[in-house]
């Protein structure tokens, strides 16, 4: 692997250990949404200009226990309306902090008080939900973990927090947001890889030292391919829900808003360096390395961790819903589909932003996508016929992938499908309310990739 560089012609990166504080369970907190400056790019460069919560990138982990309730007050201190949205959790509909379906955006000087019980084990996120694209970009996100009660055998755990930046030569962030190349094209792609805020994580652990590592990708558009050498790892959860059966893997991508948890070996001798390191065009770069002292031999497989409480679903009694994406570059929208209720041809949708659809329909709609009972199972066949990936997210609900051979894929609440790829997820709706389902490529959801799932209450 290579030492990175922070942009085309600069010196070489210099590592930099980058704190990141953990707030305490079961407390009364402020999270304050504020401009402010941090030292995302290496040491010789100014700091950046961000939007952070409590003044830091990213904003403090939130640390649980399984059962235990957050409470936390929303402050904006911004020069506009946000939200929280806690990713992954399953929750009360009206804590999900959608504007203008679960509440009311957060205006500046104003807070919003949110209440709720950690239902799941596992590795979540929160960040606003209004005006996504800017907001997460400009570093307004965190990170969650509820432990679970019988903790798995490791002997360290590290969180890396991974985010895409868009930045200028003197390390600010790029004002390009909303252009229509991003909206129509891959999304808000950015020219440096954060991991905790800053250029480089590093650390030590003697030789068969095990350790768990939360990966969590935090960036609005970027698909992040990680590779690993000096470790032997395996998957043991992804977006936050435990495997039954846990895989060994030296590479791993983390779409947009997804999660992976790893159990890992340190596997390298004495004296050299476990790394992860970022996949990307002109070669693999280092994010995290950690120096590898002397130490004990390495040990069996590991046990998979607790499942958390899921319901089963049924595929023999599932109603279909089918969901066809269409739009961006190189294939365009159909004349004839629809926004806000108005037909329209495809120069007409540009002009007004929207260079996407589900079904046709760009956009939030009056009706819902699905109008379910609750404890129905529902099936939806993604059929992607655009020419980029969409991180497809559903709130409120976990679902599982129905695999081609009719076996159920892993727990997710997110998932990357290609460009011209059809893959089919099926959940049960077990949680009254309304919820956004949508392209977690930010700048895809607001030019047109979003829609709403209702879950009736009886």
């Amino acid at each position: 692997m290579k030492r990175r560089t922070f942009l085309k012609g600069s010196a070489s990166v210099l590592a930099a250990s980058i704190g990141h504080s953990v707030l305490a369970t079961e407390s009364a907190r402020d999270i304050r949404a504020s401009s402010g400056t941090a030292q995302i790019a290496p040491a010789g460069y100014p700091q950046t200009e961000v939007w952070a919560y409590n003044g830091q990138v990213p904003g403090a982990t939130l640390r649980f226990r399984q059962g235990d309730w957050l409470e936390a007050r929303l402050i904006n201190d911004l020069q506009e309306d946000t939200t929280l949205h806690w990713h992954g959790l399953r929750l009360p509909n009206d804590m999900d902090g959608v504007p203008g379906m679960t509440q009311e955006a957060v205006a500046p000087g104003a807070s919003f008080d949110y209440r709720f019980q950690m239902r799941d084990a596992g590795t979540f996120w929160y960040h606003p939900h209004q005006n996504s694209v800017e907001q997460i970009s400009r570093g307004l996100a965190g990170v969650i973990i509820v432990d679970e009660d019988k903790q798995p055998d490791i002997d360290g755990e590290e969180t890396l927090v991974l985010q895409d930046w868009r930045m200028t030569e003197e390390a600010q962030i790029h004002p390009s947001f909303g252009n229509r190349h991003d909206m129509s094209h891959a999304g808000r792609l950015g020219n440096y890889i954060s991991v905790n805020g800053g250029a480089d994580v590093i650390g030590s652990y003697p030789k068969g030292a095990r350790v768990r590592l939360r990966l969590v990708n935090t960036a609005t558009a970027k698909i992040i391919q990680l590779a690993l050498q000096g470790w032997r790892a395996w998957v043991v959860a992804v977006d936050g829900m435990p495997l039954g059966v846990p895989y060994e893997t030296e590479t791993v991508e983390v779409g947009p808003a997804q999660r992976v948890d790893l159990i890992a070996d340190v596997m390298a001798e004495d004296g050299e360096e476990a790394l992860i390191g970022s996949v990307e065009r002109g070669g693999t770069f280092v994010l995290a390395s950690f120096a590898v002292t002397s130490g004990s031999a390495a040990r069996p497989a590991p046990q998979p961790l607790p499942p958390n409480d899921m319901p089963s679903p049924d595929l023999t009694t599932a109603r279909t819903v089918p969901l066809v994406m269409e739009g961006g570059a190189m294939r365009g929208l159909p004349n004839g589909a629809t926004w806000q209720g108005e037909k329209m041809d495809a120069r007409a949708l540009a002009e007004a932003g929207q260079f996407w659809a589900f079904n046709a329909v760009a956009g939030m709609t009056d009706a819902p996508l699905v109008d379910a009972s609750l404890g129905e199972t529902i099936r939806i066949p993604m059929q992607n016929k655009t020419a980029f990936p969409h991180a497809m997210h559903l709130h409120g609900m976990h679902f599982r992938e129905v695999m081609q051979d009719g076996s159920l894929g892993p727990w997710r609440d997110t998932l990357v499908v290609h460009g011209d790829q059809t893959r089919e997820i099926v959940f049960v709706a077990d949680n009254p309310g309304d919820w956004m389902f949508h392209c977690h490529m930010a700048s895809h959801q607001m030019s047109g990739m979003m829609n709403w799932i209702r879950v009736e209450a009886t």
